[in-house]
């Protein structure tokens, strides 16, 4: 996992969280509120419920455009775990937190150079089911 979290409260405009973006170049913001993981932002959610739907990223606050109902890991979880919540959540990017609190993020990109044999797996039981030629 990643140490450096990038993170951003949920009463930030979403101007900010693009100046983040540029700033550290991350794949996703993971929004916290009182040291609490409640959200996470990604590219996607800023062009697709900000952009899109033509919302002021100056006006328009994080918490508006977040997901919410995200899915974390405990740090003291294994690589298998992080998977399967990743494949039965189609997600790619997971929070890891202990008693609440981030502590890192999980990526499959990071998982694949940890361990390629767990990727390898993982790419045949998730990723070769649903890919058409």
């Amino acid at each position: 996992m990643k140490k450096n979290v990038i993170t951003i409260g949920s009463s930030d405009s979403v101007f900010e969280a693009c100046n983040k973006y540029r700033d550290f170049k991350v794949g996703c913001l993971v929004v916290t509120d009182n040291d609490s993981c409640v959200g996470i932002v990604t590219e996607r959610d800023l062009i697709e419920r900000t952009l899109c739907e033509g919302k002021n990223p100056i006006d328009t606050k994080v918490k508006e455009i977040m997901t919410k109902d995200i899915k974390t890991i405990h740090a003291l979880d294994t690589l298998e775990k992080a998977l399967e919540v990743m494949k039965e959540y189609n997600i790619k990017k997971l929070p890891v937190v202990v008693n609440e609190g981030i502590v890192g993020i999980i990526t499959v990109t990071d998982i694949s150079r940890a361990r390629p044999d767990l990727s390898k797996r993982f790419i045949e039981s998730w990723v070769k089911p649903i890919w058409k030629d």
